[in-house]
């Protein structure tokens, strides 16, 4: 495949949470340069980025590898995020413009329908935008790329289950939209930190990914995402 040069580290990122690259596995200059059809500086740009954020290592007589993240490094998180994301929504409140209301409302609005017609696919795909749109509603370009890579670690880890009750998972979405327009910081904190603590039980690490403890290589149990 031939794609821009300023996309190969988001392709890369992409492949390596998808599984295409497993961890451990390593990362050739020109491999890489040959799959996404560009010349290998992109790639070494791309590799040490994706260095910077954690999903790549530099192992001596290998180079460049795909990382291979320790059981507590997963769990930690989850817990970043409890603490990240309620951040993002108070700023949201503070700082969203009307065309971010106007994308997040709708897609509570998608999302409701969506629930209470039980397609679940749909709901996936929309739950990931609606926290995408609410972390780049926080007006901190800083912020918004921390919980973007967040959003991206996780996937690369973890398998999330469909909400249980995704009619109720839809009303709190729309409660933090209610929140977030009416410019009420510490409730959309509030209720962005219990939405958060309710959807990481959800989460289950990945079985066909080798997750490292600090003695030795496991499999993690749960099911295709």
């Amino acid at each position: 495949m031939r794609i821009p040069a300023h996309s190969v580290c988001t392709a890369i990122r992409d492949d390596i949470v998808s599984g295409v690259f497993e961890r451990g596995s390593r990362l050739a200059e020109e491999q890489l340069a040959r799959r996404y059809g560009v010349s290998r500086v992109p790639v070494r740009e791309a590799l040490r980025t994706l260095e910077s954020e954690g999903f790549v290592v530099t192992r001596r007589h290998a180079g460049a590898c795909v990382a291979e993240p320790t059981e507590q490094e997963a769990a930690d998180l989850l817990e970043i995020r409890l603490l990240l994301e309620p951040l993002g929504a108070a700023r949201a409140a503070q700082r969203r413009t009307e065309a971010h209301l106007k994308v997040l409302r709708g897609l509570v609005r998608l999302g409701q329908e969506r629930a209470r017609r039980g397609q679940g696919e749909d709901l996936r795909s929309l739950g990931n935008w609606f926290h995408e749109t609410l972390a780049q509603s926080c007006g901190s370009p800083g912020l918004t790329a921390l919980l973007t890579q967040l959003r991206h670690k996780i996937a690369w880890m973890y398998v999330v289950e469909h909400p249980a009750a995704p009619v109720e998972s839809w009303a709190e979405h729309g409660a933090i939209v209610d929140a977030v327009a009416r410019g009420d910081a510490g409730r959309a904190r509030a209720l962005t930190a219990l939405h958060a603590e309710r959807a990481a039980g959800a989460h289950r690490l990945r079985r066909t990914v080798r997750v490292r403890t600090s003695q030795h290589s496991v499999n993690t149990a749960s099911g295709r995402n």
